[in-house]
């Protein structure tokens, strides 16, 4: 995740400045704005990253593009983003020094692509919509999702950023390696996915998730962003769901998909997103270690959100706002 100060930094030197949030505002999990409908279109995303992937998102819309379009060009932000270590280009290495990505798609059809595992290439959600438009599957991985993208056009260029090695550097020094938890500050440079989520003024939904994964993993580690009913799921029916976090733990209980379920049995976006993470702390054991975020979008425009533990924030663009939001969470400080 971002600390304040980078994210701005890095906004500045995109030219983005403006779109900054006029607040960050905190809010309890029964605040007003959170359960009433927002007039289309709507963004929502995870993080901070998530304010300048929203206002690219909401400027596509704006301008007649499709909403698949939009979610896709607006987390292709942070992936270009060299300053941002959990995305894309500068991600937080492997254990072995390599930066490897995740990324899956998903239209408001029920079309879905996805790739992990990938190096080299710095869009891999790209890669995911060309897998989900150009072939039979869902997802490709390693070497493979690399020499299909390799064919269909795409670049090899370097991830690996000297920021980024460095912090890996540090990390080889302390020889640890244990997966940390996100919401404690000192380790805030390791990890956190961007999912973004999409409706637009048709009522159409789509939906992106793209990651780095975390920082220091065991070579080969995919975690739950490529995964469909995982990191990301889209009932253009019902409404979206995205995760964040130890992707083991939502892999453990099909996170996003369990939110959407929810929402079609009749909960609110909010509601889902807390039952989601109330499955966790029954079923999984040593969830307490970890962080999970879940954010939410129904078809009446309704969102919501809920983290395992506190620190989980993420954007929201609608009714002429970009905020910052925090997140209310299981766990309280």
């Amino acid at each position: 995740m971002y600390n304040r100060r980078k994210f701005i930094g890095s906004a500045a030197a995109l030219g983005i400045i403006g779109l900054l949030p006029s607040k960050i505002v905190s809010a309890g999990k029964r605040k007003p704005f959170l359960s009433k409908a927002n007039k289309f279109p709507i963004i929502l995303s995870t993080w901070s990253h998530g304010i300048v992937a929203n206002a690219e998102s909401m400027r596509l819309l704006e301008n007649g593009a499709s909403v698949l379009d939009a979610v896709e060009k607006g987390v292709m932000i942070p992936e270009g983003d060299p300053k941002n270590h959990s995305v894309g280009l500068g991600g937080i290495p492997d254990r072995d020094g390599k930066v490897t990505l995740d990324a899956s798609i998903m239209d408001s059809e029920g079309n879905a692509g996805g790739v992990c595992f990938l190096e080299d290439i710095v869009h891999p959600v790209s890669v995911a919509r060309m897998v989900m438009e150009k072939t039979p599957h869902v997802l490709l991985a390693g070497k493979g999702a690399l020499q299909f993208a390799l064919e269909n056009g795409f670049k090899r260029e370097k991830l690996l950023t000297p920021e980024s090695k460095k912090v890996w550097e540090q990390m080889i020094k302390r020889k640890n390696y244990e997966p940390r938890i996100n919401w404690e500050e000192k380790h805030n440079d390791f990890h956190d996915t961007i999912g973004l989520l999409a409706i637009d003024g048709s009522a159409d939904m789509a939906g992106a998730c793209t990651t780095s994964g975390l920082g220091g993993k065991v070579r080969g580690r995919v975690g739950d962003s490529p995964i469909i009913g995982a990191g990301l799921f889209v009932d253009n029916e019902i409404g979206a769901a995205t995760a964040t976090g130890m992707g083991e733990l939502v892999m453990k209980t099909l996170g996003s998909f369990l939110v959407v379920e929810f929402m079609r049995k009749g909960a609110s976006p909010q509601e889902a997103c807390e039952k989601a993470i109330l499955r966790i702390v029954d079923k999984v054991v040593g969830h307490e270690k970890y962080q999970i975020g879940f954010i939410a979008l129904n078809k009446k425009g309704e969102t919501g959100a809920y983290s395992l533990q506190p620190g989980f924030n993420y954007a929201l663009s609608a009714n002429g706002e970009n905020v910052l939001i925090n997140a209310d969470s299981y766990f309280r400080k």
